[in-house]
């Protein structure tokens, strides 16, 4: 009759000495940084280098998209190359061609006025006719229509030659066309796919040979390796003595002998709720309380001797006992 109160009390006691220590949840998750890997072109997969669960380094090649359509491409923007160069030389001869035209036109110029002049110093003294004098007068404008024409035909070549202030020396043409083989070269380089991290390969069952893949679709996962931690969920009146800095025990429900240390290194800015694709509207007659829910991730800061995969189920307890690790 006196022991049972006694341990009753004893216990209580202890329970309330003890009690405001700390707070736990197991609403919590192991989370680790996982990158969607798409193409940057599209086209059909002619080769897949990984599989389901393969570990991968950073630059390894995860699938190999058909090539031929952008090698075709550079063989093509290659031979624009080639036709502008001749273009270029051509307009050049061209410009050269117009100069010897533009003296023979000046020399035919400088022969027909002096004819003309001949013809009026004759008309003058009266040994010429009218017609004469019209004739070499028409000369005179012939010579100087060919003249222009001349000095026409070599300023358009000398136009055509001409090159820009973006790429002073460089004709457009020529230019242009090598822009256009960089591109296809660019894409071509992107045919293959490579791992932007190093890490673990997931949802590896949407590449198959054969397939014709988009530009921009996720097309396989990488859960990337080195870092992990655990998205814990607290209630909204847990918050109270929690601090960033404050010691964490974590507990794993798929190994029940695994314990590690951590601290909580950050607390969200929203509740769970507040960033749900629906969030709930309270501004209705039949409002009810719930309690909220805001995440706090947990950085661990043992080293695992289990494998931590993304997701597992996981329980937190916060220690009280200091503010700072």
């Amino acid at each position: 009759m006196l022991s049972v109160p006694l341990l009753l009390a004893l216990a209580g006691g202890y329970l309330w000495l003890t009690s405001g220590r700390s707070v736990s949840t197991d609403n919590a998750y192991v989370a680790q940084n996982k990158v969607s890997v798409s193409s940057e072109i599209g086209g059909v997969i002619v080769e897949v280098a990984v599989r389901e669960n393969q570990q991968v380094k950073a630059g390894d090649l995860l699938f190999r998209i058909d090539p031929e359509p952008h090698r075709i491409a550079i063989a093509e923007a290659n031979a624009d190359i080639a036709s502008a160069q001749a273009n270029v030389t051509t307009l050049q001869l061209t410009a050269d061609t117009m100069g010897a035209d533009i003296e023979t036109a000046r020399r035919a110029l400088t022969f027909a006025q002096t004819n003309l002049a001949r013809e009026q110093a004759l008309m003058a003294r009266g040994f010429n006719t009218r017609a004469r004098i019209d004739a070499a007068e028409n000369a005179v404008n012939e010579a100087r229509g060919r003249l222009a024409d001349a000095q026409a035909a070599q300023a358009r070549a000398m136009a055509q030659l001409a090159t820009g202030s973006i790429a002073p020396g460089v004709n457009p043409g020529i230019l242009s066309a090598e822009v256009r083989r960089d591109q296809a070269m660019l894409q071509l380089r992107r045919t293959e796919v490579r791992a932007p991290t190093s890490g673990v390969i997931s949802q590896a069952e949407r590449l198959h040979v054969g397939q014709m893949i988009v530009a921009g679709l996720p097309a396989v996962s990488i859960v990337a390796n080195g870092q992990s931690w655990v998205e814990a969920n607290f209630k909204e009146t847990d918050l109270d003595r929690m601090r960033v800095g404050q010691r964490a025990t974590i507990e794993f429900d798929a190994y029940p002998n695994l314990s590690l240390t951590g601290h909580v290194e950050s607390i969200g800015a929203g509740t769970g709720s507040e960033f749900s694709v629906l969030p709930a509207q309270n501004a209705t007659g039949n409002w009810v309380k719930v309690t909220q829910r805001v995440p706090v991730r947990i950085a661990i800061d043992q080293r695992s001797s289990r494998p931590l995969i993304a997701g597992l189920s996981a329980h937190v307890t916060v220690h009280f006992d200091n503010q700072n690790r």
